[in-house]
């Protein structure tokens, strides 16, 4: 079964400090979601794809976005919550009226402001998907990590274990929809999706990615995505 990729851009970019939102920023001649939705676009294994964006934001991302890069994967711009976990959860919505609701198809969720993701590694997390029902892609961390309790040091985790969570988060489609049934009815807010699963006892596996799938949050974000885009990159 090919999978469905939900990509939330609903984001503000308040730490960049400027009008435009993040994710339309030009990063070498074409906004970053234009480079983040070519990474899926072009992969065989990816069926569609369902855009997340701020209400106010619909039109422009179906003209400027869309239709002007020719992108034939995008089934529908769907309008995205107050925080990230709103607009993934009306994303899962989508799917449910849309019919691509089967309980394993594989459901990809990867940050709009993400475009240096190395879409090689895609097949490999579909497959983790589909054999597991979850895996994300992930890095380990480089430095020495500390708790921290009002500005005092109250330890160093062991750095062997910790990794640094990236997207796309890939499941199978029944337990991230039971994920989000279960932490609407709890109340519970998480920073990725992964978490929603980890917090009812699933197991979730990590494939390794690499360090250039950054997000694209400050204005040195676009100056180290320029740098990083003249490697060989599938975002094209």
């Amino acid at each position: 079964m090919k999978a469905t990729v939900l990509i939330p851009a609903a984001g503000t970019g308040r730490r960049m400090g400027g009008s435009i939102n993040k994710q339309y920023l030009e990063l070498a001649g074409k906004p970053v979601l234009a480079h983040t939705l070519t990474l899926f676009e072009n992969h065989p294994q990816v069926e569609n794809i369902y855009l997340i964006v701020s209400s106010d934001d619909i039109s422009y991302c179906q003209e400027q976005i869309v239709d002007r890069f020719k992108f034939n994967k995008v089934s529908r711009i769907i309008a995205g919550g107050a925080e990230r976990q709103d607009s993934v959860r009306n994303g899962l919505k989508a799917l449910t009226e849309d019919g691509f609701n089967q309980p394993h198809r594989p459901i990809l969720i990867h940050d709009g402001a993400r475009p240096l993701f190395d879409c090689k590694r895609l097949s490999a997390l579909i497959e983790a998907v589909e054999e597991s029902g979850a895996c994300t892609i992930g890095v380990p961390v480089k430095d020495t990590i500390k708790d921290v309790v009002n500005k005092t040091i109250t330890g160093s985790p062991d750095r062997s274990r910790l990794w640094q969570a990236q997207t796309p988060q890939g499941f199978q489609y029944r337990l991230i929809n039971d994920a989000f049934t279960q932490a609407d009815a709890d109340g519970f807010v998480a920073t990725d999706d992964a978490s929603l699963l980890e917090r009812l006892g699933h197991p979730v596996q990590i494939l390794e990615g690499d360090y250039r799938n950054i997000k694209v949050t400050t204005p040195e974000d676009i100056l180290v995505a320029v740098a990083l885009l003249g490697d060989d990159h599938c975002s094209g």
